[in-house]
């Protein structure tokens, strides 16, 4: 069969906001490719991709799934993933792993805030980007609308490869010719603008469209087509109705015909080096299944059944039973000894995953997220271009119900963990409290309720802790003479020290710019590990110090007394000192909010959002009475939001967050943050 030969794979995945009807065009894709024998339902939970008992009993994708199928002698791998922004980091994880995005939209309500994010992401990552239209069957669309917004928000690439005809019962091919009607524009025009963007792209074929006045054929606009799409400077946009099937052959015939294989992708970014490295070198990764292998691993799945399973995409190189393969810089090899393609929560093992393939191995402790496996030490140092997922903000302090699962939390707190990029785990010594992170509510419920379901663990949970910062406004000097003598030998360190605010964002620096060896080498590990105590337990309300540069340039040191533990108190209480005395300031994280609402409510959740230190940005139709209303808040003002969303829409409305940024919070918050500090006694002493 053809798909055995990497030209004939293509992989993509479907993105797009939630209840776009993503699950649904998988299950339809598969049905029509004759993959599976009946299609499901997102209502009856029998979809090959919705297979998780939490999906099936909320009725959405909260993890991607991955499934293959025939199409024209070719092999198509497609990721469903979920669209609620709060679930993205599941998303935003498989564009690591295809060459094309087809970004989903629902007809009726539009462009949403994962719409937009996913287009984002999706040219970050220079893939090839479709846009297909569903449920083109519904009433009361307006077209023109749509696609004029499509447009005016991603550009004019974007142009119609077909359109609805019949009130969305079929649909009529614009490239291939130009007669027929529709349902909103003409084909005749759709067809002329969509050739006139293709042949710019090769001039010969420019010129002798432009002098013989007729349209190329098929095997000539084939190329320039591609060479757009990879480009980026064509979008095609296609209408499907994944429930009654129109533009389903269409969309098939379109994924063979133009979305590229491996070998014809923008290739995938690797680097040689350090991962964060800027200095790190681009190292070219080819599709050849002949060459050492190079995978990687874009999802961790932790299986009640098999264990933990490493799904990944093969980018070089064959992975073959029996193969001997390297995770990282690790030095010893594991073997393959069951090689997996994915259908859902079905594995199909194979003999071989050839490039472009996406894959399984399970069983495997050493794989972890985002990791290279590979077959030879050359590739030793070898990492993907780094992902970027949104900051998990939102947050539960969480208590086990019963104290004999206490042993177990953390163990099934780290799966959790390495399962999730967007899901952290945070332990605070100082108030003894295990706190949870993620991307929303509804994130924080699924993860309670999988733990609840599948591993019989019940917690206690508190109102969210806030991810507060602390940073500095000015420069500053700090000092501290760590003296001790309680008889034998004593403890002697002293460190001066400066800090100095960075730009929002910029993290941490520490400089050595000791001369002299007044401070030998062999303790400045240890100043700077009591620096980064110091930064980590903080100065004004006890929360962690961000965007400084703390630079060592004076001390003195003893030949008997001085020890790791005297230069490492030296340096915290140094730093203490200078940042108390740099106007220190306490940030709180403000979050993008899009609240969807009935066009009655506007007026009143603006005014809402208005006293709760909210900046409205603006507002939009979603659909027949649905409104879109957008802004900025701070993260602390949204404490218990649900509740009062409810009650200002009768239940109708409902929100979605996204990390923006870090802000500094008002004056007198400042004063009840610290003071809650000295209150359970977290200063220093």
């Amino acid at each position: 069969m053809g798909q055995n030969n990497t030209v004939n794979l293509r992989t993509v995945a479907l993105v797009g906001h939630g209840a776009a009807g993503k699950t649904t065009l998988a299950e339809t894709l598969l049905a029509s490719a004759g993959a599976i024998t009946s299609k499901g339902s997102v209502e009856k939970g029998n979809t090959v991709c919705d297979f998780d008992p939490q999906e099936k009993e909320l009725g959405h994708s909260i993890n991607s799934a991955v499934a293959s199928f025939n199409w024209l002698d070719t092999r198509i791998h497609l990721i469903d993933t979920p669209g609620y922004p709060d679930f993205a980091g599941q998303a935003i994880g498989a564009l690591a792993a295809v060459d094309t995005a087809l970004v989903v939209i629902n007809a009726q309500t539009g462009i949403e805030l994962s719409t937009e994010r996913m287009m984002r992401f999706a040219a970050a990552r220079k893939l090839c980007r479709m846009i297909v239209i569903n449920k083109i069957d519904a009433e009361n669309i307006d077209f023109p609308k749509l696609v004029g917004e499509i447009r005016e928000r991603f550009g004019n690439e974007c142009m119609l490869l077909n359109l609805p005809a019949r009130q969305g019962q079929e649909v009529v091919d614009v490239l291939g010719h130009e007669d027929g009607e529709s349902d909103f524009e003409s084909v005749a025009a759709a067809h002329r603008a969509l050739i006139d963007q293709i042949v710019e792209e090769d001039e010969d074929l420019l010129a002798k469209y432009l002098d013989d006045g007729a349209d190329p054929n098929s095997e000539d606009l084939h190329a320039p087509f591609e060479k757009a799409l990879r480009a980026g400077r064509l979008i095609p946009i296609l209408f499907v109705s994944a429930r009654s099937g129109a533009g389903i052959p269409q969309l098939l015939d379109t994924l063979v015909k133009f979305a590229p294989n491996p070998t014809e992708a923008n290739p995938p970014l690797f680097f040689r080096g350090p991962a964060g490295d800027p200095e790190s070198t681009p190292v070219e990764v080819l599709p050849d299944a002949e060459k050492h292998v190079v995978a990687h691993v874009f999802k961790i799945v932790s299986d009640p059944f098999v264990g933990k399973l490493g799904i990944f995409r093969v980018h070089q190189g064959t992975i073959r039973k029996e193969s001997q393969l390297f995770v990282g810089e690790a030095k010893r090899a594991f073997k393959v000894g069951h090689p997996y393609r994915l259908q859902g929560k079905e594995y199909v093992e194979v003999d071989a995953l050839l490039p472009g393939e996406i894959g399984a191995i399970a069983k495997v402790d050493e794989i972890e997220f985002d990791c290279v496996l590979h077959d030879s030490h050359d590739e030793d140092a070898i990492h993907p271009q780094p992902l970027e997922f949104p900051e998990p903000m939102q947050g539960l302090a969480v208590e086990t119900q019963r104290k004999a699962d206490e042993q177990r939390l953390f163990d099934v707190l780290h799966k959790l963990e390495i399962e999730d990029p967007c899901f952290k785990i945070e332990r605070h010594p100082t108030t003894n409290e295990t706190v949870i992170r993620g991307l929303g509510e509804m994130h924080l419920r699924a993860k309670l309720a999988r733990m609840s379901q599948q591993y019989k663990i019940d917690l206690n949970t508190r109102p969210p802790q806030i991810a507060y910062r602390e940073t500095i406004t000015k420069k500053a000097e700090g000092h501290c003479r760590h003296k001790k003598q309680s008889g034998g030998a004593g403890q002697f360190g002293e460190v001066m020290l400066r800090v100095e605010p960075l730009e929002r964002g910029a993290g941490f620096e520490f400089v050595d710019i000791v001369k002299g060896g007044v401070i030998p080498g062999v303790f400045m590990a240890s100043v700077e590990k009591g620096v980064r105590q110091a930064l980590e337990d903080g100065v004004v309300g006890g929360f962690p110090v961000h965007d400084i540069r703390v630079t060592v340039h004076d001390g003195k040191s003893h030949p008997v007394d001085s020890k790791d533990i005297a230069f490492f108190m030296a340096g915290r209480k140094a730093t203490i000192q200078a940042i108390q005395a740099a106007s220190p300031i306490i940030l709180e994280p403000v979050v993008d909010i899009e609240i969807l609402t009935p066009e009655t409510a506007v007026g009143d959740l603006s005014g809402d959002l208005s006293s709760k230190r909210g900046q409205l940005t603006g507002t939009q139709a979603r659909g027949t009475g649905v409104m879109a209303i957008n802004g900025k808040v701070p993260l602390a003002e949204l404490d218990d939001y649900q509740g009062r969303l409810k009650s200002l829409t009768g239940g109708q409305g409902s929100y979605s967050i996204a990390f923006s940024h870090y802000a500094p919070v008002p004056a007198a918050t400042q004063q009840q943050l610290a003071a809650q500090k000295k209150e359970v006694g977290l200063d220093d002493e």
